[in-house]
């Protein structure tokens, strides 16, 4: 039994260490306590990864929807003219130095 990577000697350590700090009478009350915390982290986390794998769903279908939507002209692509570098022109004139 390995649970958050430690095994079975750790924990009854654990919970031998809990029995003398706590009493024999508030250890259930606490391990009852214990589990509702896990179980609600465990369903929040489960809450998490349907509300993520939802949007992701969501966020994958939406491309294509819009690809579907648009007509075939508008996707080609058009090639803005481009300026000439002034730094690679060569100056007009003489080129000597001064």
């Amino acid at each position: 039994m390995n649970f958050f990577g430690i095994g079975l000697p750790e924990m009854a350590v654990i919970a031998a260490i809990g029995l003398l700090v706590f009493g024999p009478k508030r250890l259930p009350e606490l391990g009852k306590t214990l589990g509702r915390t896990l179980k609600g982290f465990q369903s929040a986390s489960q809450d998490f990864e349907k509300e993520f794998r939802s949007a992701m769903t969501v966020a994958e279908a939406e491309p294509a929807a819009q690809a579907d939507a648009q007509p075939a002209a508008a996707l080609t692509a058009v090639t803005p003219e481009v300026a000439p570098d002034p730094v690679a022109e060569e100056p007009s004139g003489d080129s000597r130095p001064i």
